[in-house]
């Protein structure tokens, strides 16, 4: 075994390696940094020019335009940066520089300038490309011989990203909201900073793990994928030379590449700019429709060809695998309204003041929500500190000293609430319900899944898509009542907690499971392949929930509010019942994986 990970084992927290909260420490903070970012960035966009928290007064179509190009980026870009840190840097200096990256680009948003924004945001894509892929991967380097603890260090893991969702989506909310942009902005970069310099002054407890490129490079998934699957073992002769990439697919790889890449940037930029990238018709289809459609084309065809040239069980899953990516386009294009459509339900359609006992309840709830949370991490940071001190005192440090911030502001925020005499909830606030719901609600679903109730995928996918689509009729029952084009109402916030609550459970029937039986149907040889598929999948569904999540205003216009909404009901519902469909399909496809 290695002795590097010897050594990290020896020094445990709650029966893990130091080293693997050293990395849950640094997830956390650049989670909070992310999603404190994102859930501003549609209220600047959106806020009037004059005002007491001015904005740049754009459209919600535009204002979603770019951030659906923003956020399929981010998804696309780890792809890049995997391959820089296999290649070039190691996977702890790609998580460095990839925080370095983002601080400067947290800061640059913070000056609130057309340009600094832009930039702004051009670093915080590039940024996530290093950091997203190989965190990750230091993980699995560490467990390199203990598998068998994998899945539980990659639970703790994942607290850390929910846990820093939720303090940032709360905090840099709360900041942006009620004292200016720029405060939020600034704040997602203040810890960024904090969390890369703990990060960073810790890495004499991992040695060599992380350091050097690997020979091989390894797609990060919370499963024993480096083993052979069955198929291998049987037939040692199955080797990627079988299936190489020939000239027709890398041909095929740059188009579809290059006009996926075209329509991302032109329609922000035909809708915002008015610069069309794309100025020419093809008949009756404009350029940009084209372009999608060809590089969609172009895309299965790819696919096809790849797949058509693999043995026949292999091809089954792979086919097995692709049609759970059709179906993950799908999800994300709906539960990424949270924060598009639907952090725009809560702003300018949703009764967020609170009077009277309402108040009072919501005030120990929010207080509850924020303080034994806060409490919980604080308590791991001391078995932290404790094990590894002598060791990494300044990283711990640094790391006290971020927990002191966060409790200074927690604090201040829930003072300044308490003590005010109308409650009055930020838009944003809703947006941390996500992170909530999944830490209470997956203990019960991950022992729904280890029972023997434990659905296949396709019924895990229908099962989710349907809670989506409930989420949704909460939202479209709610505002039945508003007439067509009204700009402001004042429902319920009952109804968007419900529909946060089902998206949530719909979440965990389907985000965890999609890249566990990616990595349970894919060979090892071809992970990273597939892997570059899921992602492209899941920025495609980023994209086209910006440009569904757009038609707000004009389909509000038209028919209602509801309407809206009933579309967004009617679709997931339909999907998933599809995928319930399917089952005996894809079971066969599967060939007995579960």
């Amino acid at each position: 075994m290695n002795t590097d990970i010897e050594n990290l084992f020896k020094d445990k927290v709650l029966g893990h390696p130091a080293g693997l909260f050293v990395l849950f420490f640094t997830e956390m903070w650049e989670r909070f940094s992310f999603y404190g970012m994102r859930i501003l960035l549609v209220y600047f966009l959106t806020a009037p020019l004059m005002g007491d928290n001015p904005g740049l007064d754009w459209t919600n179509e535009n204002a979603l335009s770019l951030i659906g190009t923003y956020a399929s980026l981010l998804y696309l870009t780890p792809i890049v940066g995997g391959w820089i840190a296999d290649k070039i840097t190691g996977y702890r200096i790609a998580v460095v520089i990839g925080c370095v990256i983002m601080t400067l680009g947290h800061a640059s948003m913070a000056l609130e300038t057309p340009i600094s924004f832009y930039t702004g945001l051009a670093l915080l894509i590039v940024g996530t490309g290093f950091f997203k892929p190989n965190i990750t991967s230091i993980i699995s380097e560490m467990y390199k011989g203990k598998e068998s603890k994998k899945d539980g260090a990659y639970t703790i893991f994942y607290m850390g990203v929910n846990a820093g969702a939720f303090f940032g989506m709360l905090l840099c909310g709360y900041l942006g909201e009620t004292y200016g942009w720029s405060y939020g902005f600034g704040l997602a970069g203040v810890f960024m900073m904090l969390g890369m310099l703990q990060f960073w002054l810790a890495k004499s407890l991992f040695g060599s793990i992380g350091a050097k490129p690997s020979k091989k490079f390894e797609v990060e998934l919370p499963q024993n994928i480096g083993e052979e699957s069955p198929i291998e073992q049987e037939d040692p002769k199955i080797d990627e030379k079988l299936n190489p990439f020939t000239l027709l697919d890398k041909i095929l790889v740059v188009l579809s590449s290059i006009g996926g890449l075209l329509y991302l940037f032109n329609d922000p930029f035909e809708k915002i700019g008015d610069f069309n990238l794309l100025p020419f018709n093809v008949g009756n289809l404009s350029g940009t429709n084209f372009v999608v459609l060809l590089s969609l084309a172009l895309f299965l065809l790819l696919l096809i060809v790849r797949i058509s040239r693999y043995l026949p069980i292999i091809r089954d899953k792979i086919i097995a695998v692709s049609i759970f990516g059709i179906f993950t386009v799908f999800f994300f294009s709906f539960f990424e309204q949270s924060l598009g459509s639907m952090a725009l339900f809560a702003n300018d359609f949703t009764d967020r003041t609170l009077e009277g006992s309402a108040g009072t309840i919501f005030s120990v709830i929010d207080l509850l929500l924020t303080t034994i949370p806060l409490a919980i991490i604080t308590w791991v940071l001391y078995l932290l500190a404790k094990k590894t001190f002598s060791r990494i005192s300044v990283s711990n440090l640094i790391l006290a000293l971020a927990f002191i911030g966060l409790w200074v502001l927690v604090i201040f925020r829930l003072y300044v609430k308490l003590n005010a005499e109308v409650t009055e909830v930020e838009a944003s606030w809703f947006a941390i319900l996500n992170s909530f719901f999944i830490i209470t609600l997956a203990p019960f679903f991950s022992k729904w899944w280890e029972s023997k109730y434990n659905p296949s995928a396709a019924m895990k996918y229908g099962i989710g898509m349907i809670l989506l689509g409930l989420g949704f009729a909460f939202l479209s029952y709610g505002s039945g009542d508003i007439p067509s084009g009204a700009q402001t109402a004042s429902v319920s916030m009952v109804f968007l907690i419900m529909a946060y609550l089902f998206h949530t459970m719909g979440e965990l029937c389907i985000s965890p499971v999609g890249l566990s039986y990616l990595s349970k149907l894919v060979p090892a040889r071809m992970i990273g392949f597939m892997f570059g598929v899921w992602y492209l999948a899941i920025a495609v569904g980023q994209k086209a929930a910006g440009t569904m999540g757009g038609m707000i205003d004009k389909i509000s216009e038209q028919y209602s509010l509801g309407t809206f909404f009933l579309i967004f009901t009617l679709i997931p519902i339909g999907v998933g019942f599809v995928s319930i469909i399917l089952n005996p399909l894809l079971k066969k496809l599967m060939h007995g994986v579960r």
